[in-house]
C-alpha cells in the first residue's frame, strides 16, 4: 500500500476539489491511501486588500506549491484559473481535471432585474471590466472572502459574481439567479477545470497522474495559458480567454482602467498548435486594444 500526500487549501471548496481527485486517484491505484496536507495560502490569510493590489495570481497557490517542493506532500491541487501562467520551477503540471462548467454567474439579480444604478460586488476586475462593458450604469464594489461570506455579501438589489463551477462542487447551483454565456463574459483563464501538479522529478507520481488527466480539458487550458503567458498578466489585469469544446477560441482585454475594451473570437481545429494559436488571439487582443487608444 502506498501513501500519496494532497496538498491544498482549507477553504471548502478546496477540499471538495482534492477529495474529487484523491477519489479518482484511489479508482486508479486502488492500493493507494490518501492522506491531505491543509494549507493557508497568502489569498486566505488576507481576506480584505483586492486581489489585484496583493499582485493577482499565485496568491492562493505559492504556499501549497511549497509544501510539495518541500517534501511535506506529493501533489498539490489548485483550481486552474489560479495558477500563473508560467509553471513554478520544480514542478510540473501532472494532470487538469475535465472542466466543469467555466461560465461566471450572477447570484441576487439577473442583469435584466437589475435596475439602473444597481450595485454588484466581485473582487475580479476582469469581471467588472466586461459587465461594465455591457451595462456601463452598474456600480462595483470589490468583493472578498470564502464563498459562503460572499454569499452573505449580495447588496441590496443587486448581484454578486461567482464562478459556477465553485456552486457546483458545493452543491448550491440553485442559489444562481443568471449563468452569463461565455460570449458574454469570456472566462478567467482555466476557469472550471483542476490542476494537479507534481515535482518534476516524480516520475511515479506523474505516471500515476497521466491517468487522470483529461486530454481535451488539458488542450483547452493549454491554449488558455499560452494566450495569458503571452501577455505577460495574471488577473491584476483585466483579460480573459476560454476554449469552447466546439473549437470557438474567444478573447478579452481592457486596459488599467477599462476605458476600453476588445472582445474577439477565432477557432482551433483538432491539427491546429492550440497554443500557438493562443499567443496569436493575445498578440492579436493587444494590438487592438492599443490601436483603440
Amino acid at each position: 500500500m502506498s501513501l500519496l500526500r494532497i496538498a491544498t487549501r482549507s477553504s471548502a471548496q478546496a477540499r471538495a476539489q482534492s477529495e474529487f481527485v484523491g477519489q479518482l486517484l484511489t479508482q486508479t491505484l486502488p492500493s493507494t491511501t490518501i492522506e491531505y496536507v491543509y494549507v493557508d495560502t497568502q489569498g486566505d490569510l488576507n481576506a480584505t486588500t483586492p486581489l489585484h493590489q496583493m499582485g493577482g495570481q499565485g496568491v492562493f497557490v505559492k504556499e501549497v506549491q511549497r509544501a510539495v517542493l518541500d517534501g511535506r506532500a506529493d501533489i498539490a491541487v489548485h483550481s486552474a484559473k489560479d495558477l500563473p501562467s508560467q509553471t513554478a520551477d520544480g514542478l510540473v503540471i501532472g494532470a487538469i481535471g475535465q472542466r466543469r462548467s467555466p461560465n461566471d454567474a450572477l447570484v441576487g439579480k439577473s442583469l435584466e432585474q437589475l435596475a439602473h444604478g444597481a450595485t454588484v460586488a466581485t473582487g475580479s476586475v476582469r469581471r467588472r471590466a466586461q459587465l461594465q462593458r455591457l451595462r456601463p450604469d452598474l456600480s462595483f464594489v470589490d468583493l472578498r472572502g470564502n464563498i459562503q461570506t460572499r454569499l452573505s455579501k449580495i447588496p441590496d438589489g443587486g448581484a454578486i459574481v461567482m464562478a459556477v463551477a465553485a456552486m457546483e462542487i458545493l452543491g448550491i447551483t440553485d442559489q444562481i439567479a443568471e449563468t452569463l454565456d461565455v460570449s458574454v463574459a469570456v472566462p478567467m483563464v482555466g476557469q472550471g477545470s483542476v490542476a494537479v501538479e507534481c515535482r518534476d522529478n516524480d516520475v511515479a507520481t506523474q505516471k500515476l497522474l497521466a491517468a487522470i488527466d483529461h486530454s481535451e480539458s488539458r488542450r483547452a487550458v493549454e491554449a488558455e495559458r499560452a494566450f495569458l503567458a503571452e501577455l505577460g498578466a495574471g488577473c491584476s489585469l483585466p483579460v480573459a480567454a476560454h476554449l469552447s469544446t466546439d473549437g470557438v477560441f474567444r478573447a478579452f482585454m481592457a486596459n488599467d482602467g477599462m476605458s476600453d475594451s476588445v472582445q474577439i473570437e477565432g477557432f482551433i481545429g483538432d491539427t491546429d498548435d492550440h497554443r500557438v494559436v493562443g499567443i496569436a488571439m493575445a498578440k492579436e487582443c493587444r494590438d487592438r486594444l492599443s490601436a483603440q487608444g
